[in-house]
This record gives C-alpha cells, sequence and structure tokens, in this order.
C-alpha cells in the first residue's frame, strides 16, 4: 500500500483557521478512496502561498519527500502547494527523483497539469495584487489612511481606514519639531527624549533614525506629512526577494504617490514644519557626498555596550570617534571621545608583535580539538544505545506494515507509524551529531596559504610609519580583524585596545547543527594607548 503525505495551508489570519482542518479531513477520504495510507500531515498556517521559502511546513514535506518517507503527496488542490511556477518546477523535478507523486481533489496531477495551474495560481497572485492596490487608491481618495501604523494616532473601531489622534503621543511629535527646528539634531532629541523615559514607537529606545528616517523613502517622524495633515501613500513598493522570501522596499518617484488632504489628523502647525523641512535640507546639504572608508572602519567596538564606535569631528585638526549607541540614543553611559590615529597606531603597534609569531593559529585549533573530543565522549557512550533503538523502529514498522498488508484498518495503525517515523529522524539526528562530534577541526591548506600571504604583506606594510594611510593595508587587515574594543573610561586619560581575530574563515567545517563556529580568539592582551 502507497504511503501518502498530506499537505494544507491558508494564507491569511482574516480566513478561518479551521480551513486547514477541514483540507486534511477532505484529503484523508481521497486517500481512503484511492487505497492510500497516510502516514504525515504537514500544515502552514496564515502564511501566503507566494513563495514557499518561509513556510516551514513546506520545508518539513520537502525534508521528509529527501528521507523517502511517503510516496504520494496529497493536497486539496495545487494552489494550496504552490503559487509560482519556479517553485511548482524545482519541487517537482525532486520529488519525481524519488519517484514521489502528487495527488489533489480530482487525482493524479501530471506534469503538463501541474504547470499550467501553477501559471494561474502565479497569474491569481499578480492580479489580487492589482485589485489589492486599486482598492487602498479608493481608501485614500476618500480621505482615509491605507495602512499602516503611524505614531500619534490609532485606528477608530468599526471604522476602517478612519484614524484619531493620541494627545499624549501628538505633544511628543510637537516637541520633536520644535526642538528640531530650534536647531537640536535629531540625535541631540533622542537623547533628550530617552533621558525623560519617554516610549518609543517601537524597540527599547528612541533613535536619530527614527526621527530623521529616509529621504529616499519618505519614512521618519520628521518626513511623515500626515503630521501636517496630509495623507501620502505608495511611497514605496514591496517586493518578495525570490532567493530568500523576505519582502523588500523599493522607493516610488513621486509621479505615483497618491495624495489626499485630512486637516482633521494635522498634529504640527504649517510655519513649524516648514522650518523643520528647512533646517533638514540645510544640513543634508551640507553632508559630504562620500563615505571615506579608513582601515577601522567599522571595526571599533564600546567596551561598555558592545556597540559601534563612529567618528564625532576634530579636535585640535584631529578626528575623534565615540561610542555610536551614546550618540544616537544616549542608552550607553560611554561618552568618552578618544583620537581614530591614536586607535590606529595602537593597534598597528600590536599587530606588529603579533605577527611575528603566526604559530599561535595551530596552537588555537589544538586546544579546540582537545575540547571537542572531551564533549564528544558523552555522546559516543550513547551510540550503541541509539543504534539498538533505531533496528527496534525498523522491526516495528515493519510489524505495522504487515498488519496492513493483512487486513488491519490503516486510520488505527497510521498514528502509531507517524511517531515511530518522527521518533526514527530524531535517533538518526543523533546519531550524525555523534559521528560529528568525533571529528577534528582541520585548518585547510589554501586558507594558510593565503593567511601567511597576509602576513607577510602587513609584516613589510607595517614597517613604513604611515602604515594607517596606506589603502593596500586595509583588506588584508580586514581579513585577519574581526573587531577592535576601545578601553577608554570618562575621566581617565588613555586607553587600551582589545584586537580580535577573524578566525573562523581557515576553519573547513561548521557546527553540528547548522551554525558556524566564530572562533574569536584575542590576538594579544590589551595594548596601552598612545
Amino acid at each position: 500500500m502507497l504511503r501518502a503525505a498530506i499537505y494544507a495551508r491558508y494564507s491569511s489570519d482574516n480566513q478561518n483557521d479551521k480551513s486547514v482542518e477541514d483540507q486534511i479531513e477532505l484529503c484523508r477520504e481521497l486517500c481512503a478512496r484511492e487505497g492510500l495510507t497516510v502516514v504525515a500531515i504537514f500544515d502552514d498556517r496564515a502564511i501566503s502561498g507566494a513563495s514557499v521559502i518561509n513556510r516551514p511546513g513546506y520545508q518539513k514535506l520537502m525534508r521528509a519527500a529527501e528521507d523517502k518517507s511517503f510516496d504520494v503527496l496529497v493536497a486539496e488542490d495545487m494552489d494550496r502547494v504552490f503559487r509560482d511556477q519556479g517553485d511548482y518546477h524545482h519541487a517537482r523535478k525532486r520529488l519525481d527523483h524519488h519517484g514521489i507523486s502528487i495527488h489533489t481533489a480530482v487525482g493524479k496531477v501530471s506534469k503538463l497539469e501541474g504547470s499550467l495551474r501553477a501559471l494561474m495560481g502565479e497569474m491569481y497572485i499578480d492580479n489580487l495584487r492589482l485589485h489589492v492596490i486599486r482598492g487602498l487608491e479608493g481608501v485614500v481618495r476618500s480621505g482615509r489612511h491605507a495602512g499602516g501604523k503611524a505614531y500619534g494616532y490609532k485606528p477608530v473601531l468599526g471604522r476602517p481606514g478612519e484614524l484619531e489622534i493620541i494627545e499624549e503621543q501628538a505633544e511628543v511629535v510637537r516637541r520633536i519639531f520644535k526642538e528640531f527646528a530650534q536647531g537640536y539634531t535629531a540625535r541631540d532629541i533622542a537623547g533628550h527624549l530617552n533621558a525623560d523615559k519617554v516610549a518609543p514607537p517601537n524597540g527599547l529606545r528612541w533613535n536619530a533614525s527614527t526621527i530623521h528616517g529616509s529621504a529616499q523613502r519618505g519614512n521618519g517622524i520628521l518626513l511623515n506629512e500626515l503630521y501636517v495633515g496630509e495623507i501620502v501613500w505608495n511611497k514605496v513598493t514591496m517586493v518578495k526577494d525570490p532567493a530568500t522570501g523576505k519582502r523588500l522596499s523599493r522607493p516610488n518617484p513621486p509621479a505615483k504617490h497618491r495624495r489626499a488632504s485630512a486637516p482633521h489628523l494635522r498634529i504640527v502647525d504649517k510655519a513649524t514644519w516648514e522650518a523643520a523641512q528647512m533646517k533638514r535640507r540645510t544640513r543634508a546639504a551640507g553632508k559630504p557626498p562620500v563615505r571615506v572608508v579608513r582601515m577601522l572602519s567599522g571595526l571599533l567596538r564600546c567596551p561598555t555596550c558592545s556597540g559601534g564606535m563612529g567618528s564625532v569631528g576634530l579636535h585640535r585638526g584631529e578626528p575623534r570617534v565615540q561610542c555610536s549607541t551614546y550618540r544616537e540614543s544616549g542608552s550607553c553611559t560611554n561618552s568618552r571621545m578618544v583620537h581614530r590615529r591614536k586607535i590606529e597606531a595602537a593597534v598597528l603597534d600590536g599587530l606588529r608583535e603579533v605577527l611575528k609569531q603566526p604559530d599561535y593559529l595551530a596552537i588555537y585549533v589544538k586546544a579546540y580539538n582537545e575540547e571537542r573530543t572531551r564533549l564528544a565522549r558523552g555522546a559516543v557512550r550513547d551510540r550503541s544505545k541509539l543504534e539498538r533503538r533505531t533496528g527496534e523502529i525498523k522491526r516495528e514498522i515493519e510489524r505495522l506494515v504487515d498488519s496492513i498488508v493483512q487486513g488491519v484498518p490503516a486510520d488505527s495503525i497510521a498514528p502509531r507509524l507517524q511517531a515511530l517515523e518522527v521518533e526514527k529522524r530524531s535517533v538518526a539526528q543523533q546519531l550524525a551529531a555523534a559521528d560529528s562530534d568525533q571529528k577534528v577541526v582541520t585548518i585547510h591548506p589554501a586558507a594558510i596559504k593565503n593567511y601567511l600571504a597576509d602576513v607577510e604583506l602587513m609584516r613589510a606594510a607595517l614597517e613604513d610609519d604611515k602604515a594607517a594611510e596606506r589603502p593596500e593595508l586595509i583588506e588584508p587587515l580586514r581579513r585577519l580583524v574581526h573587531s577592535v574594543v576601545v578601553h577608554a573610561e570618562p575621566g581617565v586619560k588613555g586607553f587600551e585596545v582589545e584586537i580580535k581575530g577573524r578566525l573562523h574563515e581557515l576553519i573547513d567545517r561548521p557546527l553540528v547543527g547548522g551554525g558556524r563556529m566564530v572562533a574569536r580568539e584575542g590576538l594579544e592582551p590589551p595594548t596601552p594607548g598612545l
């Protein structure tokens, strides 16, 4: 008797959750009619069918197919499984490879029929998108809000698209516009709000980006025209990345924006709005068009909050850096500013010493292997027990299948079969882990060669007193260094740097479970600053 796996899905929170149960029941009846034994059920609830990448139930289904756990895939209709031609053809090749056929309520699905129905499903999605856009344009034309939360407002219950002002939050919005028009920066304002413990729109704290937003996308409090009584919709188009299934936003040109007047939603007066926009445009015009990448750009870390450190201007002609979290939101207590060139000099001095002895990599890998071997002993001791249980599961499954052949109702046996299959996969994973834990970590020969080449290049370059200014140093240094923690306390003269190495690129296998072994070993004790 052929084994069947049922897949069910519904796409929206607005749909009835019982839809999945109804689909499963229909598929069970189909299996009973065609003499199929249901051995597994997979489902995705309130998840769109536009992509298969973000559907956990579908992913489990395909993994079970790879394990050859069933012979027939059964669904209410093709659009429950696929609404994209590319997804269908890719999955069909894998299923055909394992001898798995697809059945729906109307019977077995041929390749030609499957291709046509996948095309129709994709066209349905495209057509639905057009209808939704047209409907939302009508909402905007009627003076209602077309979607998305806006700080300072809440929806009116029972009246879709209508908003009302939250006066407490409206006062915060007025304060932001007033302070910005008076000359405070977005970072200053975020710090003030955090200091006053004002609840942010999202997250744990106010940030400068929450206030000034993006001019290209038209977001952020200072760019939200709703505060001046103007509804603006369709600033961005949401698309899905076919490689990841994630939704991405793409800015639309102003010609595609849809506008409607909403004076009853005005929070900020016209004069304050214009003053804030003039201040924003003036500051934007004064920004340098190109960001200069320095040797340690993006590598500096604050020891207090582990956040990044960025430039904060000049002091007596020398550029300085400071904790970005402190500057952006005021939520970090580390206000210390440090000269960037002194940090670079301290890092280069430390590297000069470290690169004299590149053999530390072999010492690190040896210590790691010893510890991994110790941890693996427990898993190895259980190996015989796991292998014995694997044999027991296999024999029990065979007995149940024989019972079905002899006339025992499949429905009474299917739950036990399904439980055994789940346990079988779990035991197999534990065995794989035990095998993997016995393997030692090795360094790929090509990685060693590249590493030593970088060391030689760094050695030669570091002999130059102006090494920090040499562009050819940037790439090899960034391959060797993961981050630099700048230990500098407010009110204390001097500082130390802690260099963390980037060793994971030299390791040629990942950790068990799909994670990556990131070996961020300290290259040296903290190096005194200059």
